[in-house]
């Protein structure tokens, strides 16, 4: 039992996701397309890559 509220709770979401047509920023959507996002990795001053998450480990034995 109390299996009923969440189905039905999903089947709404569901349907929702379905049915809807979401709002489209068409401009946000060509800039991330032609790559002239910030996503791009920057360099240090030595010239190599600088990776922020390459130290997470470093305090494993």
């Amino acid at each position: 039992m109390g299996r009923g509220r969440a189905k039905a709770k999903q089947t709404k979401v569901a349907r929702e996701l379905k049915y809807s047509s979401p709002q489209i920023d068409v401009d946000r959507l060509r800039k991330e397309l032609a790559g002239s996002g910030g996503s791009e990795p920057e360099k240090s001053e030595n010239g190599l890559i600088d990776d922020s998450w390459a130290d997470e480990d470093d305090w494993r034995p």
